[in-house]
C-alpha cells in the first residue's frame, strides 16, 4: 500500500482483548501458547463456496503493531490497567506464528482458514483486525464472483465507490471484487494503488450541463476520442440518446478516423432498451460498439436480462456488489482451539452450545483439499490434526463430522495443505504476490469445483470432514463438558 496510507492500526480492537491481555498477565498465564482460528458458519446469499481475501491487508496490520506513548497514555487514562501491563504494551514485539489459506481461495464452512498461535496475549489481541479484515474482502469477493458468473463471460466493473460503508469500503471492496473477476473499478484510488483499472465515462450531470444533449455528447467525442463512451438515458434512450450519440460518431469521431467504443444505458427497461439500441447501432454501421448496463444491478437481475436476450456487453454494478446488499455480513468467528497447560503441554478447547453451529472444533490444526486425479475436480476438504499426515496411497475414508454415517471411500487422489506459512515468531516468512497473480489463481481454483457446488440455488454441498482422530478429540471434549445437572 503507498505510504501516504498506511496507518497504525494496533487500538483498532475490542475493549475486551485489552482487559483480557491485562487479566492474562496479572494471572502470570501471558506468555502461554494458544492457538486461535478464524472460520465462518454460514455462506453469503445461501451460495455454495466463499473466496478468501484481506490477507495482504492482515499482514500490514501484524507488520506494523505497535503502542504509541499515545495509546499507553489513553490506556492508563481508563485506571483498569497495571503499570506492568501498560510496560508489556509499550515494549510490546509481535511474536506469534500465522498460517492462512492464500487469497483467492475458495473455502467453506468451519474450516480454518486463518491459524494464529502465540502468546496468548498477542494472539488473542488480533482477534477483532483478523476478522475485521477477512470478513470483509471475502465478503465483497465471493459477491463479486457471483455477478460474474452471472454475467457469463461479460466483463463486469465495481461501480459502488459512493454507496461503500467508508472509504476503506470503497478502497479495500474494489481490491476484493478485482479477486472475484471484476476488470475494473470506478475507485480511483484503487487503480493509483493497486493497478485495478479504473474505468468511467460521464454522470448525467455532464449531459445536463449543457443546452442540448447532442452538444454534451459532442464535447465529449472532442475531448475523448479514442476512448468515447456516452450516457444514452438522460432524457429520452431511444429517440434522443441513442440518435445523438449516432450523430456525435458520424460528426466527429468518424471524420477523425475514430471509432467509439460504447454507449452505456443507466435506467428504464434495460432488456429492451439494449435490443433496440443493438439494431439502431447495428443500422448506423456501429456494430462493433459495445453497450454497457448499470442501474442497481446484481447476479440475479444480470442473469434475466440475459436470459431475456438483452444485447449487453457488459456491466457496471454499483451498492449490490459493494455492500454484498443482499447477504451484508461474512460472520467468520475466532475461536481458542488449544491453549498449553502448566508443563508446557497444548491442550485442546472447545465451545458447547446448545446451537450447534456454534460448536467448535479444537486442538492445533492443518487442512487439506482432496482432489481426484481423475478429473482434477476438488472432492472434498480434510481438517486434520497439525502434526498428520495423509496417506495417499491407500484408499481414505471422509465422513460428515455430525451424520456420522455418511461415509465415503475415496481411492486415486491426492492431497493440497491449504493454510501456508504467513508468519513464524512474528517474522514474515510468506511473499505477499501481485494482485494480478491472485486473480489468475482465484479463477483456476474456482475451475476446480464442480459446476454444482456454483449452482446460485440450492448448490452442491461441499463436504469439510475431520479426520478419524481429531474427530476422536472432538466427541471426547463434547461428552466431557455436555452434562445436565
Amino acid at each position: 500500500m503507498h505510504k501516504d496510507m498506511k496507518r497504525n492500526l494496533t487500538m483498532l480492537t475490542d475493549f475486551y482483548e485489552i482487559t483480557m491481555g491485562n487479566g492474562y498477565l496479572k494471572q502470570g498465564i501471558g506468555e502461554r501458547k494458544a492457538v486461535f482460528d478464524m472460520f465462518f458458519r454460514t455462506i453469503p446469499d445461501g451460495g455454495g463456496f466463499a473466496i478468501a481475501a484481506g490477507l495482504e491487508q492482515l499482514v500490514e496490520y501484524f507488520n506494523n503493531l505497535k503502542f504509541t506513548e499515545e495509546d499507553i497514555e489513553y490506556l492508563r487514562s481508563k485506571s483498569q490497567f497495571s503499570e506492568e501491563f501498560l510496560d508489556y504494551l509499550k515494549h510490546f514485539k509481535f511474536e506469534c506464528d500465522v498460517w492462512a489459506v492464500k487469497e483467492g481461495t475458495p473455502v467453506f464452512p468451519y474450516e480454518p482458514i486463518v491459524v494464529v498461535r502465540g502468546p496468548i496475549i498477542q494472539a488473542q489481541f488480533v482477534e477483532t483486525m483478523v476478522l475485521l479484515t477477512i470478513n470483509h474482502q471475502s465478503l465483497i469477493a465471493t459477491k463479486s464472483n457471483r455477478i460474474v458468473r452471472a454475467a457469463e463471460g461479460r466483463a463486469v466493473s465495481e461501480f459502488g465507490s459512493r454507496r461503500a460503508q467508508s472509504y476503506d469500503g470503497a478502497i479495500l471492496g474494489a481490491r476484493a471484487a478485482y479477486i472475484g473477476g471484476c476488470v475494473g473499478t470506478a475507485c480511483t484510488i484503487t487503480d493509483r494503488e493497486y493497478g485495478i483499472p479504473a474505468v468511467g465515462t460521464m454522470a448525467h450531470s455532464w449531459v445536463q450541463a449543457f443546452d442540448s444533449e447532442y452538444d454534451a455528447f459532442k464535447k465529449y467525442a472532442e475531448i475523448y476520442p479514442d476512448r468515447c463512451v456516452l450516457l444514452v438515458d438522460t432524457y429520452n434512450t431511444l429517440k434522443s440518446g441513442v440518435p445523438n450519440a449516432i450523430r456525435a460518431f458520424d460528426e466527429v469521431l468518424k471524420p477523425k478516423g475514430y471509432r467509439p467504443l460504447g454507449v452505456r444505458i443507466d435506467s428504464g427497461d434495460i432488456a429492451y432498451l439494449s435490443k433496440k439500441t443493438r439494431v439502431m447501432l447495428d443500422e448506423a454501421g456501429y456494430n462493433d460498439v459495445k453497450i454497457m448496463a448499470s442501474n442497481s444491478l446484481d447476479e440475479y437481475i444480470i442473469r434475466d436480462l440475459l436470459l431475456q436476450g438483452a444485447k449487453v456487453d457488459s456491466f457496471g454494478v454499483g451498492e449490490n456488489l459493494i455492500t454484498s446488499k443482499s447477504a451484508p455480513v461474512f460472520g467468520g468467528v475466532y475461536k481458542l482451539a488449544a491453549i498449553e497447560d502448566s508443563a508446557g503441554v497444548m491442550q485442546p478447547r472447545i465451545k458447547v452450545s446448545e446451537s450447534l453451529e456454534k460448536i467448535t472444533t479444537p486442538d492445533f490444526k492443518s487442512l487439506y483439499r482432496i482432489f481426484s486425479k481423475e478429473s482434477g475436480q476438488a472432492v472434498a476438504d480434510y481438517v486434520t490434526l497439525h502434526d498428520e499426515t495423509v496417506d495417499t496411497t491407500q484408499p481414505l475414508i471422509i465422513f460428515d463430522p455430525i451424520s456420522t454415517w455418511k461415509k465415503r471411500r475415496i481411492t486415486n487422489f491426492e492431497v493440497v495443505p491449504l493454510l501456508t506459512p504467513i508468519f513464524q515468531q512474528g517474522k514474515q516468512v510468506y511473499q505477499l504476490p501481485p494482485l494480478s497473480e491472485i486473480r489468475a489463481y482465484c479463477d483456476h481454483q474456482l475451475s476446480l469445483l464442480w459446476d454444482e457446488v456454483k449452482r446460485f440455488e440450492y448448490p452442491h454441498k461441499y463436504y469439510v470432514d475431520l479426520s478419524p482422530a481429531l474427530w476422536q478429540i472432538r466427541h471426547q471434549l463434547l461428552e466431557r463438558n455436555s452434562y445436565s445437572d
